[in-house]
């Protein structure tokens, strides 16, 4: 039986065989178990200083957000993002003209019509405290603007299909050129012997100076499931639906500025989901959890659920995928069941982290309950360093 100290203390041979053993048991094939180890494989780098203090970027995200109230939130971005003064357009990012804007900060041709949104009215901007600090957000509460704006601000102003099921978007590396003009502002002022262009390239280097990170979220249902299949009018179940996607984009924000990584994987989804719905709904559920994903009729999959999303690069062989399956399900009930049987607030919060140190494997295994609930109640006693980030 794997204990709480075994899975956290055991050789990377032993974790490795007991992640196998999990997968011979759901008579997976050794192809399917290769593909698996592989794609369930824990990246999370718990040696790292938790670090909440605020982005480079969030202070003059703050200024946007003052200058919104008088201007509105959209006249306030557009004023100063270049990537929302271009239209969205096949083969744009191709064109020389919109490489220099987005790139090198060159003006916009005086032809272009920039974007257009549909409900500008509808548009909010507004910062969120997270456990690895505060995020500006911009919320859409128009469906097509959310996709617009998506597809400005992280797919080059392309027209590229948003899933469905997709409603919301972490933009990471956006590039500011209003940034770039302050800090060029100062540099003048200060009067220094380089040229620009040696303080350009000493810029360059310090990417925090100019990239931004932020949230974008949409006013759609969770996960594109209607609130009758929940038991839910539609206005509870949106704004409950808002609430558990800016604490599921939070907790991704966490693991990639504190522990290092934040991927399109299914683990990373679980931890997400599960902090989303204690949130929002004070509760965790793993039959809605499946939903989500599309294994509500387990073991029949529905197509156009978010697990999909998740097969991996290169994806997952029919095979392998269809034993993920198996590994998401019995590791959501686990989930549910630790939840249940440890009855406390900040355990449960606790439990966020204890997924962060766990493979998907280890999750799903028949000790998973044991071992979920024994490493949240030692985590919770041995880590005083965390309680500050996570609430507590």
């Amino acid at each position: 039986m794997v204990t709480t100290v075994d899975a956290l203390t055991a050789t990377a041979q032993v974790r490795l065989e007991q992640r196998r053993q999990v997968l011979v048991d759901l008579r997976a094939g050794d192809a399917e178990i290769l593909e698996l180890l592989a794609y369930n494989q824990n990246i999370f780098d718990h040696d790292r200083d938790w670090d909440a203090r605020p982005e480079a970027h969030v202070a003059i995200w703050r200024e946007y957000l003052a200058d919104a109230a008088e201007l509105g939130v959209w006249e306030s971005l557009r004023r100063r993002l270049v990537q929302l003064r271009w239209p969205i357009s096949a083969g744009l990012s191709d064109l020389p003209e919109y490489r220099d804007s987005t790139r090198r900060g060159l003006p916009i041709p005086d032809r272009i019509v920039g974007l257009e949104l549909r409900s500008p009215e509808r548009l909010e901007l507004f910062i969120h405290e997270t456990w690895a600090g505060p995020i500006p957000v911009i919320f859409a509460g128009d469906r097509v603007d959310f996709e617009r704006l998506v597809q400005a601000l992280s797919r080059r102003n392309e027209p590229l299909p948003i899933p469905a099921a997709m409603g919301a978007c972490m933009v990471a590396g956006l590039n500011n050129w209003d940034r770039v003009e302050r800090y060029r502002t100062e540099w003048v002022l200060q009067g220094g012997t380089e040229s620009w262009e040696q303080a350009w390239q000493r810029l360059l280097s310090q990417k925090e100076l100019y990239q931004d990170r932020l949230m974008i979220l949409s006013d759609s249902p969770y996960s594109n499931v209607a609130a009758s299949e929940l038991g839910l009018t539609d206005d509870v179940w949106r704004n409950r639906s808002r609430q558990i996607r800016l604490e599921h984009e939070s907790i991704h924000y966490w693991t990639k500025r504190c522990l290092g990584a934040m991927q399109n994987n299914v683990l990373d989804e679980l931890i997400a989901d599960y902090w989303g719905l204690v949130r929002a709904m004070g509760d965790y559920r793993a039959d809605w959890f499946l939903y989500f994903l599309g294994l509500e009729s387990y073991p029949q999959y529905r197509s156009d659920g978010r697990l999909g999303n998740y097969r991996g690069k290169p994806q997952l062989s029919d095979g392998a995928f269809g034993v993920l399956q198996d590994l998401v399900v019995a590791a959501a009930r686990n989930l549910e069941a630790a939840y249940r049987s440890i009855g406390d607030r900040v355990a449960a919060r606790y439990l966020v982290l204890v997924l962060s140190y766990l493979t998907l494997e280890q999750i799903a295994s028949g000790d998973g309950v044991k071992l979920l609930t024994g490493l949240a109640i030692d985590l919770q006693n041995n880590s005083g360093k965390h309680n500050q980030f996570m609430g507590v």
